[in-house]
């Protein structure tokens, strides 16, 4: 265990409170359970503590520095991937436009973007900071994705609609009203260098010409089988209603529409991964969702990323999965995870699965 972590951010920081997010409970079927089972793929190679009741949302390499990149509830961190060291811990004091950061990106060019918790977003390169307000064109101080297309464009998904920041003029442009609903969260681009969105209230893609839309009515997310109860936390409203736990009474609740993340593979392929409704996936031949009955963790799927063999990892409300096509493996804290909830996944190119749960990183390798 390697503990420089937890006191890098005890003294760089002051804890602040988290998103009030619960555990839950959900029905399922018996999936493959790293600890059941001998010879698998991966397992927990080391955890990272940041400290009691802090949240890691985001973790991202940055191969111009050979470093992970992990955005908590209380800062940023940098990671020396070839040792696993800690190399800086960054707050308001060096720069960071907030301690809460819930999304970390790194462009073409070497920027790090970092989308804070109400605090705007920053971007950081060889020790020079800049920091972006609704004064300079973004379109909301809560920041929550990123995605970059081939010709240097930036695009931000915020709580109150998409911007797109020219990568040579920095001049940003806000799309709100072509949006199926306003509030941002999954950013990604596919080979065609469509745009592809997940909101609070489906998916949009944007073409360069078209915006298209897809919701639990296209067949996004599964049906609520378990008969949940439905979550009223769609956006519409004021801010506050984004603090709604994702449980009731200590049940799962169920939101299809509510897109955590989207990824797009290697294959072409869209996955969606929703509150509720699972993981979907989307092809030219529609939607295919995965829930607990096929394997999936948990039905709240809160990010997901992609090996270089093509194995799918999915971070839901009730640990990891992984899938490479035809076999489903999921990982716990009986596994060696630190907490059940895992906010956002990233593969680094030595081929390790890198997880941001709350109260630390757990590491996976072969």
């Amino acid at each position: 265990m390697n503990h420089r972590l937890v006191l890098a951010v005890a003294i760089a920081v002051s804890a602040l409170s988290g998103c009030s997010d619960s555990d839950n409970v959900t029905t399922s079927t018996p999936v493959e359970n790293a600890a059941n089972t001998q010879a698998l793929p991966f397992k927990v190679q080391d955890t990272f503590q940041v400290g009691e009741g802090v949240y890691v949302r985001s973790v991202a390499e940055d191969t111009t520095t050979n470093s992970l990149w992990v955005g908590t509830s209380v800062g940023v961190l940098q990671v020396d991937l070839q040792t696993n060291d800690l190399k800086a811990a960054y707050t308001r004091e060096d720069g960071l436009a907030n301690e809460y950061v819930f999304a970390i990106y790194t462009d073409s060019k070497g920027y790090k973007w970092f989308g804070t918790d109400g605090g705007g977003m920053s971007r950081y390169r060889d020790g020079e900071w800049k920091t972006y307000f609704p004064m300079h064109g973004l379109a909301d101080y809560w920041v929550y994705s990123f995605a970059e297309q081939k010709d240097g464009t930036i695009w931000v998904g915020t709580w109150a609609g998409l911007n797109r920041i020219d990568g040579e003029t920095e001049v940003f442009t806000t799309y709100l009203e072509e949006l199926v609903n306003e509030w941002v969260y999954g950013l990604d681009i596919d080979d065609q260098d469509r745009v592809w969105i997940g909101t609070e209230g489906g998916v949009n893609m944007y073409d360069g010409t078209t915006w298209h839309v897809w919701t639990h009515q296209e067949g996004l997310g599964a049906s609520n089988g378990t008969s949940l109860p439905v979550s009223d936390n769609t956006g519409l409203g004021t801010r506050s209603r984004h603090d709604l736990s994702i449980t009731t009474n200590g049940v799962d609740t169920y939101n299809p529409n509510y897109v955590f993340d989207i990824e797009v593979a290697s294959d072409g392929a869209v996955w969606a991964g929703t509150w509720g409704g699972g993981v979907g996936r989307y092809d030219e031949t529609g939607w295919t969702n995965y829930t607990t009955r096929e394997g999936l963790a948990g039905n709240i799927v809160y990010s997901i990323a992609e090996s270089a063999d093509g194995t799918l990892w999915f971070g839901t409300n009730r640990g990891l999965s992984s899938y490479d096509g035809s076999r489903w493996v999921s990982y716990d804290t009986s596994d060696g995870l630190l907490d059940s909830n895992v906010y956002d996944i990233t593969v680094t190119q030595d081929n390790r699965v890198w997880v941001g749960t709350r109260n630390g990183v757990a590491v996976l390798a072969q």
